[in-house]
């Protein structure tokens, strides 16, 4: 039966009661069961202390902001004391700050309660920021489940490498030439035989980029000895404590590039462009990760 799961549920709507309180909204779930009235009490008032909500629980839904409507809705999940919260895209409805300040309470709850939480999120940033274990899906079909540094570094396929980071992951189609390379664009690379093509996958940190006339002296230079290959800049984000360089290319597609906010690139610019290949992956028709970093030919094997 649903109702004996021990799960309490927060959604996108605040599925609020008008008519009633802050308090006889955090206590109703515990009347219906039949919960001694003493103990209807503790529990909200734990409930409220823990979210700030104290100062509300005489108010009405209507004199709350979205923010507090939503701490309302946690609390009426948390004063069951459930066995699993399950949070379905709670954050949604809030604005930028009101949605950050909302996610550390929710982190802040989970380390006070020590309870399973499954949060269902479109949106990566809360997926990785507070996610122990993340789960990426497909249309309904599981991709991968990891860490956020498992997930982020590791992709086990070419469709979770794609979904998780912004900027996009950088990507080229790589084809085995007549010289049994596999090559595409600027890059000729070491493969495994049996992969007659391939998707080199490269994130926007791990190129680095430097202007084509020379060495950079405006901040220290993060690119290796070797440049990978050359390309004109479309353009620049400046975000304050990063830059967005837009590459034209390599191969049809543009890429991006992250930069420090002192590197200065302009549109037009030509600029030397070095790859982490350490840090890269390549992917095999069937988008699934090989397990051996991508290497150019001409470069040295691992130590």
């Amino acid at each position: 039966m649903p109702a004996a799961r021990d799960v309490s549920m927060v959604f996108q709507s605040y599925a609020l009661y008008p008519h009633m309180t802050v308090a006889g909204n955090l206590g109703f779930g515990l009347r219906v069961r039949g919960t001694p009235r003493d103990e209807i009490e503790r529990r909200v008032a734990n409930a409220a202390a823990a979210l700030g909500l104290a100062e509300l629980l005489s108010r009405k839904p209507g004199e709350l902001s979205g923010g507090q409507r939503q701490r309302v809705a946690l609390g009426r999940a948390m004063v069951r004391d459930p066995g699993v919260f399950l949070f379905d895209e709670p954050l949604s409805n809030l604005d930028a700050e009101l949605r950050l300040r909302t996610r550390d309470e929710i982190a802040a709850l989970h380390r006070r309660l020590g309870t399973t939480m499954i949060f269902v999120t479109h949106d990566q940033v809360e997926a990785l920021s507070l996610g122990q274990r993340v789960a990426v899906m497909d249309r309904g079909r599981l991709q991968q489940v990891g860490t956020p540094d498992e997930v982020y570094r590791r992709p086990r396929n070419l469709f979770v490498a794609g979904f998780v980071g912004s900027p996009t992951i950088n990507r080229i189609p790589l084809v085995r030439d007549e010289g049994g390379r596999l090559a595409g664009g600027p890059f000729a690379l070491h493969g495994p035989p049996e992969l007659d093509r391939a998707t080199l996958a490269v994130r926007p940190e791990d190129l680095a980029v430097v202007p084509a006339g020379g060495h950079d002296s405006s901040e220290a230079s993060d690119a290796t000895e070797v440049s990978d290959f050359r390309a004109a800049v479309l353009r620049v984000e400046a975000l304050g404590s990063e830059q967005r360089v837009h590459l034209e290319g390599p191969g049809d597609a543009a890429w991006v590039a992250r930069a420090g906010p002192a590197r200065r690139i302009a549109p037009s610019d030509r600029v030397n462009v070095s790859v982490a290949w350490e840090r890269s992956h390549l992917f095999g028709p069937d988008g699934h990760r090989e397990e051996a970093a991508p290497r150019p030919i001409g470069r040295p094997g691992p130590g």
